[in-house]
């Protein structure tokens, strides 16, 4: 229930007001001065303040003033026998949200009390998220002490005190996005947005039109001006996902807003000016899309200011007892399975032993579906998914009982075995084949022609 205060010196008007927002549904307290108005306020959290601006001695705007001391995110409404324009255009220079003048119509009353205790619980929420969204994203919640995750969250703390553009590579599922929105929630941009778009999950004339907006008439179905994205982003930041997708020309525009901090709406001729700090990510070799003519290398240097390395999860594997109790944790209480505590000592050592092509994001989907299958306290390796468990390839090692071992026909086929495994894990790429077995290409390459295996040398990173 919305709580409310009024305060006037007419006892008739204030007992008027307290039956009429009563029968609303509004719980109500009254006062009779400035005096009794403040102390009230200090005492409760009102969602509306009604005041009248004179009152005898006494004068409404100081109770405005004090109301806007004590409680910030309260509303508060003038009422005011002597409509002016001057009186007006004070209290809303002051701050009071709406203004009402005597007499009034119940209907009225009753339409502005309840935009202006609706816009307090939509401030309420905000703050919330806001809260939230500080707290999700604090140093702190960050998981990982290897020296080279220790080393990123060092840099992230750094670079979240300026306002320098961002560029964040690694591969798919190494979090991206969460390091960006650390970045913009330390920084002092944090209460202004954090918008994202994905630069390859659009074609390039709807993208075109998200980033920038559109003029009403600049195409067929453009009957209204559309703000874009980075226009509502103003003074917050701007995430640039999959940068290495974009296509050219929308690169040429992207340079603009970073070399001129504007940008030009579709179909417009007047720049429009915007304050954002841009981060993009890619998981591709933006300094090959460079060679391979298919990026700007002058968007390359503007974005490259501070480059931000995330190592694949493959590189880190010390970190993953901590992910996967902090995992653990998390699906516990989404699926309300308190009981499970660990995992087993078995089932941690495939964890360690296994790539994680994924990355992060495979662990915790593998996390989650263990968690959702698993009836002990612990993560036995029967919850696991075969991919992950048939990654150890089971190599039947000769007894040396036998006379006739070929230890170079044994090891041939251990090799081949670990060169399909990582194949299949790499979907037929040799370059990222070849990095899960610490290989060169070339080795690689000689290695799967000698088994006659087969593969893609195509780069997609």
């Amino acid at each position: 229930m919305s709580t409310i205060l009024v305060v006037d010196d007419e006892k008739s008007l204030r007992d008027f007001l307290a039956i009429m927002l009563e029968e609303e549904g509004y719980k109500v307290f009254t006062a009779h001065s400035e005096d009794s108005a403040v102390k009230l306020i200090k005492e409760n959290s009102f969602d509306l303040i009604l005041t009248d601006i004179r009152m005898g001695k006494s004068n409404g705007i100081n109770v405005l003033e004090s109301a806007q001391k004590i409680l910030p995110d309260t509303p508060v409404v003038m009422m005011t026998a002597f409509a002016s324009a001057e009186t007006a255009v004070d209290a809303m220079k002051k701050g009071a949200y709406d203004y009402i003048s005597k007499p009034f119509k119940i209907e009225d009353v009753q339409l502005i009390v309840k935009n202006a205790v609706e816009k307090k619980k939509l401030s309420q929420e905000n703050r919330l998220l806001k809260t939230a969204l500080n707290d999700r994203f604090q140093f702190s919640n960050f998981i990982g002490k290897s020296a080279a995750f220790q080393k990123i969250f060092d840099l992230i703390d750094k670079v979240s005190r300026g306002n320098a553009t961002v560029l964040i590579h690694g591969e798919s599922g190494t979090g991206k996005e969460l390091v960006a929105k650390a970045i913009h929630f330390n920084s002092n941009r944090k209460n202004y947005p954090f918008v994202s778009v994905n630069c390859g999950a659009l074609p390039e004339n709807l993208l075109e039109s998200e980033l920038f907006g559109h003029e009403k008439g600049a195409f067929t179905s453009a009957d209204s001006l559309k703000l874009g994205l980075m226009e509502s982003a103003n003074k917050g930041s701007f995430f640039l996902d999959e940068i290495g997708e974009a296509p050219l020309s929308i690169q040429v525009k992207l340079l603009r807003v970073l070399q001129e901090n504007e940008i030009l709406r579709l179909g417009g001729t007047k720049a429009i000016p915007v304050d954002l700090r841009i981060i993009a990510a890619s998981n591709r070799n933006l300094s090959k899309l460079v060679s391979d003519k298919v990026f700007r290398e002058d968007l390359f240097y503007r974005l490259n200011v501070i480059p931000i390395h995330l190592p694949p999860l493959r590189e880190r594997k010390e970190d993953i007892p901590d992910l996967v109790e902090f995992f653990i944790r998390k699906y516990n209480s989404k699926h309300n399975k308190t009981f499970i505590k660990s995992v087993e000592l078995e089932t941690l050592r495939i964890f360690e032993n296994y790539l994680w092509p994924g990355n992060v994001r495979e662990l915790e989907n593998v996390i989650e579906r263990a968690v959702v299958l698993e009836t002990g306290e612990s993560i036995q390796k029967s919850s696991l998914p075969d991919e992950i468990i048939g990654v150890m390839p089971q190599i039947q090692v000769p007894s040396m009982d036998k006379e006739d071992i070929d230890l170079e026909q044994t090891l041939d086929q251990i090799e081949k075995k670990m060169l399909s495994n990582a194949l299949v894990r790499a979907d037929g790429i040799i370059n990222k084949a070849a990095k899960q077995l610490n290989l060169s290409f070339r080795s690689m390459r000689y290695r799967i022609q000698k088994h006659q295996l087969k593969g893609k040398s195509k780069d997609n990173e």
